[in-house]
């Protein structure tokens, strides 16, 4: 009995050692993903615009924070070189048009007068020789006023498209010319989240995958957007979020159009992307409330 009693408490034995290291085995086998997370910075298109011709800055009519509407003025330079140049020209195509009309009555007076037989082919050619150079003069005049009056327009700087004035650069008094930005102007359309995953994750991205954005500014905001860019060339780690272990770590750029940023989302600032990998595969890009899906190729 005693010899039953050992081999039955060696079968439970082994049967309790057996299944202590199938459950751990299953615990530490690797799970299925569901669920990518991603750290990112949220990034903005910039711009700094600059006047179109060279003078003394007049007046800047916005500040450093202001929204503005494309086509809205921002600021002006001196134009009373510029207007005393379309002045000029207007003056020349008047005189200029003169000109031609005066000679273009002489060409056709001959004209008549030639098939009458009292002149002289001729005359008539060298008429219409002075007429066509008189128009020719004309024409160069009224190219001269379109000239003059762009230089004249471009004395004014208007906003691009709709955006933010982060800086202005230079102030009233100060001398603008093509090559001097005068403001830095945000775009905040298209937003976006520039991060970076590991080549391991790769396969799980697909671009037009809907994504949720989190920053620890706004803890309690979640921010919906999706992917609309991946780079198809791999590169190292970037510096911003690189470590000791990951320093020769490959990683593939991807950006996360952000649909709903509600103007809360600033250049540089650290924001979480998260992506359900198991949502349907994506058969397009979906944009945002039909706003054009090729937004995501900058």
């Amino acid at each position: 009995m005693k010899i039953v009693a050992r081999v039955l408490l060696a079968i439970l034995l082994a049967a309790a050692i057996g299944g202590s290291v199938w459950v751990y085995q299953q615990r530490s086998a690797p799970q299925p993903t569901t669920m990518l997370t991603l750290y990112g910075n949220v990034d903005i298109r910039e711009v700094r615009p600059a006047f179109n011709a060279s003078g003394t800055i007049m007046s800047i009519l916005v500040d450093e924070g202001a929204a503005v509407k494309q086509g809205q003025l921002l600021a002006t330079i001196d134009d009373t070189r510029y207007a005393a140049a379309l002045a000029q020209a207007k003056a020349t195509a008047v005189a200029a048009r003169v000109a031609a009309k005066n000679d273009e009555v002489i060409y056709k007076r001959l004209e008549k007068l030639m098939h009458s037989g009292t002149v002289a082919t001729e005359m008539r050619d060298d008429a219409k020789a002075v007429f066509d150079a008189a128009q020719a003069s004309y024409d160069a005049a009224v190219a001269s006023v379109t000239l003059a009056q762009r230089e004249l327009d471009d004395t004014r700087l208007y906003a691009p498209q709709d955006g933010v004035i982060e800086n202005r650069i230079l102030q009233p008094g100060d001398m603008a010319s093509p090559s001097a930005p005068v403001f830095t102007m945000a775009l905040p359309n298209p937003l976006w989240v520039r991060a970076y995953v590991a080549e391991s994750k790769l396969g799980h991205v697909r671009t037009g995958q809907a994504a949720t954005i989190t920053t620890d500014s706004y803890p309690d905001r979640v921010y919906h957007g999706w992917v609309g860019y991946l780079s198809s060339t791999a590169e190292f780690t970037p510096k911003t979020v690189e470590t000791s272990e990951l320093r020769t770590a490959l990683v593939y750029q991807l950006r996360v159009i952000v649909c709903d940023g509600h103007g809360e989302l600033r250049l540089g600032m650290p924001a979480t992307v998260t992506i359900d990998l198991t949502q349907p595969e994506p058969t397009a890009h979906p944009g945002c409330d039909g706003a054009d899906a090729n937004a995501a190729k900058f």
